[in-house]
């Protein structure tokens, strides 16, 4: 027979054209008709009315909070349900995060949230076994080895390069299995993939709900209009249509779409009409069996069939809808709250570990209700219409306050962390005060006291040597150390292109304190900043300003340190070349803030698409941002440990190029807007990094994916299709998570740009490479959102945007040692607050724990604990003792680094305040011990064309249960443990 697998399903966007909870409640559908709520209170008496149906549901964030409304009697009716397997939990997350522009860590976060929940209110039954991606614009590799690492036995997605799609429609590979890390894990990445026929979509004339307008199925031979005969040989048709492209005897057809079963009665009414006259027809000699299903049935059905399929070990970015119309433009919309998720991402992991080890959930202080409230915020930013930035205005904005309350909730958690942290002895440590604007020189906190505290954590398992900017009101200050030392600052004065941003409206701040700081690894350090009035006590020297109006044209302008010198032009603004002066690497580099104009159009075909939220699409070439009369404004700035060149290149667009003392690589800071649209022309505005071609690096460059492993990129080409590039810069851009570079081989030189957000990156000709950083559009690209990316600020004029990059000359051979480090650094930053000075720096020595680490060793530098956090077990089985969650990473791939690419070991006795008793391996979801894992085998043709052996496809996982005392991390291996502690004294 040919099994017809009909998946009654409804796509629940976590916010989109309507908040998360305009979306759960049903208000403001004048935007659009949808309410969670009514979709979850229909389906349920219909499931328990039939035990033939199924149904399944996706976004955690939606069920959970229907979920907490119920009575008894209605959550024992669900779990039941869960039990026999009607309702089927799929992909589990939060949310269904988006793939371009999330970072690995808030991607397994936001499901292990999920999984979570799942596990303590239904337990094992509802461990979703499949990955649901059907919506994401282009899908990430990384995401397909972390489903893998889950525990998945396969993964369904929508959406392809129509290009690519119409390729493997031709060829029947429209399933294959997806090697998600074949150079690193190798079979633990490897994950079954299926591409949906029809988008997510119900076949075309059989969409049954309220809101469609397809004929329903009329069977009274009574009345007048019966159509079951020619209802059922449409659909006969259609699965014949379907079923030529696939290779087994099952196919799927997803039975429902965006927001559908509000009035599930209409759904399903119909579908048992449409089962039962279709297989009617088997008495007349049809073999088509049509039946109510579910993803993990599937799959399944299709594994016992023990067939070979292909593989692919591409990812599937960007994703193009049509001729002219990439889907990369979304790699770099909403700059402001990429960056904001990237931040609070980093803030997020701070709390959850001083959480743990202040260890105050065992002194009587549980504030995981205010932790739960943060997780859900960052989970639900990461849905594929959050952090994409192709929502509504109103939404995004909804996104960036659930951030700041959940920040806000975060502080108390740090506050009670170090009030028992600091102190030494009986007295209480001073409340902490974060400060949000700091990278726009704004501090209510510092601006206001004179003198004050600093304590920075350190949240990762290294120590850290940084620098540290404290916006600041008088000229003289000095600095102390928590050893009572005096440190060397340096005061920087704040810009005039900072003190234009909207947003910094109230703020006093002249001038911005550096200074460094030495913080143990996974701890913090307290330093003291007392304003004076004696030159003789003050530790801070003022800064040399050199205005660029002042120098003659044909002086060579440059800033430098120990590391590097960076050539400026002091005619146009760019840099002109950078040599690292240690490795003796000199190169010409243009590099500067460009932009292009963006395509306006109605969007009725391919060559009238617009850039839009979505969409990337340019008209001509790029333009210099240039205004010689601005530039004249610009300086550069020297002094004792921090050397800056400020460069204005227009009233939209400025750059800070900084170089710190002993610091291996070149700061960009680069600001721009408000992009000027006077001119009703939208502005996609990039930097530029070009070599003018010292760099011979070809058509080849290379992105990260997700922060982890590196892709190969090959400009104008498709590793599996012959591709036709309509858009030469849309259809090259990629996304960059955290880095891109580019490499000449012959010279052994690398340029690595780092990024602190996901933004889309290309290498448009040889020897350069281009960030988008910022866009302003004056058209929808009308796919679904209705309004332009047309973001303004606190003014009502364009968006100011700033954000860093920082840039790296090297060998290939020693590139990746540096920008694996720093990518680390940038994502997991220390966190800085501020508190009250009442006592001379030497008082407060003796009273507070100045400098404290929750390690004696520091972790190998090829390690990073990716995860450590309360874990709580499910209610079916209630544990007393106090258990966390461990996840240890290796963050080297194969072959990357002579010695940081071999395995590393973990000392698990070197924490400080507790010990670990008993330890087991979970998978990388936490919701499975990995003893217990054993997915469906699938054998598969490598690229090579080599079939495996069916014993190595048929082994399953090894089951290992870490000892308490050292782990083993092979490259790229990320390891997920709950641990039993026993506490010690701090």
């Amino acid at each position: 027979m040919l099994n017809v697998h009909l998946v009654p399903h409804t796509h629940d966007d976590v916010g989109w054209l309507k908040t998360v909870d305009q979306y759960f409640y049903g208000s403001r559908n004048d935007i659009q008709h949808a309410g969670v709520q009514y979709i979850l209170d229909s389906v349920i008496p219909e499931l328990l009315k039939d035990p033939t149906k199924r149904f399944i549901y996706v976004e955690i964030a939606f069920f959970a909070r229907w979920w907490r409304e119920q009575d008894a009697a209605m959550k024992a009716d669900v779990r039941k349900l869960v039990e026999e397997g009607r309702l089927e939990f799929v992909l589990g997350g939060w949310c269904m995060n988006d793939e371009a522009s999330t970072h690995y860590n808030a991607m397994i976060d936001q499901h292990t949230l999920g999984f979570s929940f799942l596990e303590q209110e239904f337990g094992a039954c509802a461990r979703p076994r499949v990955g649901w991606q059907i919506d994401p614009f282009g899908h990430s590799r990384e995401q397909a080895s972390m489903f893998a690492q889950f525990g998945f036995d396969g993964l369904f997605f929508g959406r392809l390069d129509y290009q690519d799609k119409d390729n493997r429609l031709k060829q029947h590979n429209m399933e294959f299995v997806w090697r998600g890390s074949p150079k690193n894990l190798g079979e633990a990445s490897e994950l079954f993939t299926g591409v949906l026929y029809n988008h997510y979509v119900p076949p075309p004339g059989f969409c049954f709900d309220e809101m469609c307008n397809d004929e329903p199925f009329m069977d009274d031979e009574r009345m007048h209009d019966v159509n079951i005969q020619s209802r059922v040989q449409d659909f006969i048709k259609i699965v014949n249509d379907q079923a030529q492209h696939f290779h087994s005897n099952n196919i799927m057809m997803t039975m429902g779409s965006d927001f559908q079963y509000q009035n599930a009665h209409t759904w399903y009414k119909n579908l048992d009409k449409l089962i039962k006259y279709v297989n009617q027809q088997q008495s007349n000699g049809s073999n088509i069996n049509v039946l109510y299903s579910t993803p993990s049935c599937y799959l399944f059905n299709v594994n016992h069939l023990n067939q070979v399929w292909n593989s692919t070990k591409d990812d599937f970015f960007p994703y193009a809808s049509r001729e002219n119309t990439f889907w990369s433009g979304y790699f770099s919309s909403r700059a402001a709250l990429k960056g904001y998720a990237r931040k609070s991402n980093n803030f997020l992991q701070v709390c959850k570990q001083l959480d743990v080890l202040a260890n105050l959930q065992s002194h009587g202080v549980n504030l995981t209700e205010d932790l739960r409230i943060y997780k859900e915020a960052l989970g639900v930013v990461q849905h594929h219409d959050g952090v994409s930035g192709t929502e509504k205005q109103h939404v995004a904005n909804d996104y960036a306050q659930r951030l700041a309350v959940g920040a806000e909730k975060c502080q108390k958690v740090t506050n009670a962390a170090f009030e028992k942290l600091l102190p030494k002895g009986s007295e209480k440590a001073p409340s902490q005060s974060y400060c949000t604007l700091a990278n726009i020189s704004y501090c209510d906190f510092t601006e206001h006291n004179k003198q004050f505290m600093v304590t920075l954590y350190n949240p990762l398992g290294h120590a850290v040597t940084d620098f540290v900017r404290i916006p600041v009101l008088s000229s003289m200050y000095r600095v102390v150390d928590p050893k009572g030392m005096n440190v060397t600052a340096q005061l920087v004065p704040v810009s005039e292109e900072t003190k234009k941003i909207p947003e910094r409206k109230g703020s006093l701040a002249t001038n911005e304190l550096f200074f460094q700081v030495e913080l143990p690894p996974l701890g913090y350090s307290t330093y003291f900043v007392m304003e004076t009035n004696s030159s003789d006590e003050a530790t801070s020297q003022k800064s040399k300003v050199i205005p660029l109006a002042s120098l003659k044209a044909d002086i060579p302008l440059y800033i430098q340190n120990d590391e590097y010198l960076v050539l400026l032009d002091n005619i146009n603004g760019n840099t002109l070349g950078v040599n690292n002066k240690k490795k003796k690497i000199d190169i010409p580099l243009n590099q500067g803030i460009w932009w292009y104009e963006a395509y306006g159009g109605n969007c009725s075909k391919g060559e009238f698409q617009a850039s839009g939220a979505y969409a990337l699409r340019t008209k001509g070439e790029r333009h210099r941002v240039q205004d010689r009369e601005m530039l004249l404004k610009s300086y550069i700035l020297t002094g004792a440990l921090v050397q800056e060149a400020h460069m204005i290149f227009g009233p939209e667009a400025s750059q800070v190029i900084r170089l710190y003392n002993n610091k291996p690589y070149v700061e960009f800071e680069w600001t721009v807007g408000p992009i000027n649209i006077k001119d009703k022309i939208g502005k996609e505005y990039i930097t530029l990094y070009d070599t003018q071609q010292t760099i011979e690096s070809g058509d080849l460059f290379y992105t990260d994916a997700n922060g982890r492993e590196i892709l190969e990129r090959r400009r104008d080409h498709r590793n599996t299709w012959d591709f036709n590039n309509t858009e030469h810069v849309a259809g090259n851009y990629f996304p960059v998570n955290s880095r891109i570079f580019i490499q000449d081989k012959a010279k052994n030189q690398q340029l690595t740009v780092l990024t602190d957000r996901s933004e889309g990156g290309a290498s448009l000709e040889s020897g350069t490479m281009e960030l988008l950083v910022h866009r302003r559009l004056l058209f929808d690209d009308h796919f679904g959102v209705g309004e332009p990316l047309n973001e303004t600020g606190a003014d009502g004029q364009g968006l100011v945007v700033r954000g860093r990059h920082l840039a790296i000359l090297d060998t290939i051979k020693d590139s990746p040692a540096l920008h694996r480090s720093l990518a680390l650094k940038m994502y997991m930053a220390p966190s800085v607050s501020f508190s009250p000075l009442t006592m001379t720096p030497e008082q407060a020595i003796t009273q507070y724990n100045t400098q404290w680490s929750a390690l004696r060793n520091p972790l190998p530098s090829n390690v990073h604990m990716l995860t450590l956090e309360q874990w709580q077990q499910p209610k079916l089985e209630p544990v007393e003792t106090s258990q966390i969650l461990l996840r240890f990473e290796h963050i080297y791939e194969k072959d990357e680094d002579p010695v940081l690419s071999q395995p590393a070991t973990v000392n698990l006795t070197d924490f400080t305040t507790f010990k670990i008793t008993t330890m087991e391996e979970l998978t990388l979801g936490a919701n499975l011990p990995l003893s217990e894992l054993n997915r469906l085998p699938w054998r598969y043709i490598p690229d090579s064309g080599k079939s495996l052996s069916k014993e190595e496809l048929l082994r399953t996982a090894v089951p290992h249960v870490g000892p308490p005392t050292t782990l083993t991390l092979q490259p790229m291996q990320i390891r997920t443990f709950v641990a039993t502690l026993g506490r010690t004294q701090h």
